[in-house]
């Protein structure tokens, strides 16, 4: 059964700003609760292009996620290649501009791997996302 998840909060930041935190995977574990960041391939034509992959690393968890869209002050969205127990996991970081800021929408669907275990998952990445987005809104460039 496919899982849902969708984390709303706002920036005083502008939407370009927020986006081009969102491209630098260098940046994440400055402003997330994720540990560490590493490259692992270049996408098409940059090296956190379409289809590049990043290595987030958290407390021992490695997640493998794939650049997937790429709107500029729009957009950002990607999928996990391989971390969790979850299949078609993707998720999708809209932004907002809006007069004083950005909003911000952080969404995600995913189906678990293991039966029983959506609800958890749920649970546990909207607890994460909730973090990393609040973290993201409170963020300067």
């Amino acid at each position: 059964m496919v899982q849902r998840i969708s984390v709303r909060t706002r920036s005083a930041a502008p939407a370009d700003a927020l986006y081009e935190l969102l491209r630098d995977g260098s940046s994440w574990p400055k402003w997330s609760p994720l540990g560490s960041f590493e490259l692992v391939r270049a996408g098409t034509g940059e090296p956190e292009g379409l289809g590049a992959v990043r290595l987030f690393t958290t407390n021992g968890v490695r997640s493998y996620e794939k650049i997937v869209a790429l709107e500029p002050g729009r957009r950002f969205g990607y999928a996990l290649e391989r971390g969790l127990p979850l299949r078609d996991y993707v998720a999708y970081v809209d932004l907002s501009p809006r007069e004083g800021g950005t909003d911000i929408h952080w969404h995600s669907t995913f189906e678990p791997k293991i039966p029983g275990t959506g609800w958890f998952y749920r649970w546990f990445l909207g607890s994460f996302i909730k973090r990393v987005a609040a973290g993201l809104a409170c963020a300067t460039p």
